[in-house]
């Protein structure tokens, strides 16, 4: 049976243990993650723990619905038990109603039919590191190639433990300033995860520096069981001169490669972002958003405004 609990009610050891015994387990959905992210997040649980769905909610204008949380790619069912189209409906089916409209990314395991629900495919991109560092490098395309040339030469430092403040600080600076969407919560947030990650050994952090010391690119990789994730990435106009975060990837692979592992780059629907990734040798994969609007009429109209605005 599926039942629905509010977030004081989730015996969260039970909770995390679903997580790791699942065969999509990912960092995103455990318990300490999600209470980072999206604080007072509610569940939906199959008997005692069997499988698992978190509901990460807020309200506005007297409305509760579901939304992604940000630095959160993919959530949706996770099960100890074998992970059927069947299960999936049936999860989406017995969200709470008093929820009346939902955005949320499913997992890549979470199949379901897309001419019942309102969704779109959205794409990741995986790099499997099995093989040894020439083997892998031999998959990089001419543009990595060139720009790795050119970051040997321009006399870059590679260093590890970059503080969180000094990677934040470096997105606001330049991408953050046009991002648009992150608010001074979401990088508290983003500052509280990455803080927790680092004591708790469940990330490192790379960066890249000019000769003179300044910090030109950097990235937070999370380390998730077999997975690295491209978590968080942060850079300069100096760094797309010099090739910098094509160094800093390309040196996480060399030391990387030989082992079991696959590193997640997290992939991106823009095709500039993606052809990055792709030139590294990462394959394509995909997953769901799955939108449900159950909205009165005038909340369905406030809706298709707001999103017309936002394509603005």
């Amino acid at each position: 049976m599926i039942r629905y609990l509010k977030h004081s009610a989730i015996d969260k050891k039970k909770w995390d243990e679903c997580i790791d015994l699942s065969v999509n387990s990912i960092i995103y959905a455990r318990s300490w993650f999600l209470d980072i992210v999206s604080p007072g997040w509610d569940a939906m649980v199959e008997d005692d723990y069997v499988s698992v769905f978190p509901l990460t909610h807020r309200r506005k204008f007297f409305v509760h619905y579901l939304y992604q949380p940000f630095f959160t790619q993919q959530l949706g069912i996770f099960t100890r038990n074998h992970l059927t189209e069947t299960l999936v409906d049936n999860f989406l089916q017995l969200i709470p109603p008093h929820f009346r409209f939902a955005e949320i990314n499913l997992n890549s395991m979470n199949k379901i039919n897309p001419e019942r629900y309102s969704c779109k495919r959205k794409i990741n991109l995986e790099l499997d590191l099995i093989e040894t560092y020439e083997n892998n490098q031999k998959n990089y395309d001419q543009n990595t190639r060139r720009n790795l040339k050119k970051a040997m030469n321009a006399g870059l430092i590679l260093r590890r433990k970059v503080e969180p403040d000094e990677l934040i600080t470096l997105f606001r600076n330049n991408f953050g300033k046009n991002e648009g969407k992150l608010r001074f919560r979401n990088y508290e947030n983003l500052r509280k995860l990455m803080l927790y990650c680092i004591r708790n050994n469940f990330s490192i952090t790379l960066g890249v520096y000019l000769p003179d010391g300044t910090l030109c690119a950097g990235v937070f990789f999370l380390h998730d069981k077999s997975r690295w994730i491209f978590h968080f990435a942060a850079s300069d106009k100096t760094s797309r001169e010099t090739g910098a975060m094509f160094l800093l990837v390309d040196s996480f692979i060399r030391e990387y490669s030989g082992q079991p592992v696959i590193l997640d780059f997290e992939g991106s629907n823009d095709p500039n972002v993606a052809r990055f990734y792709k030139g590294f040798g990462a394959k394509q994969g995909q997953y769901y958003q799955v939108t449900i609007n159950q909205l009165p009429g005038i909340g369905r109209k406030m809706l298709y405004f707001k999103n017309r605005l936002r394509r603005r």
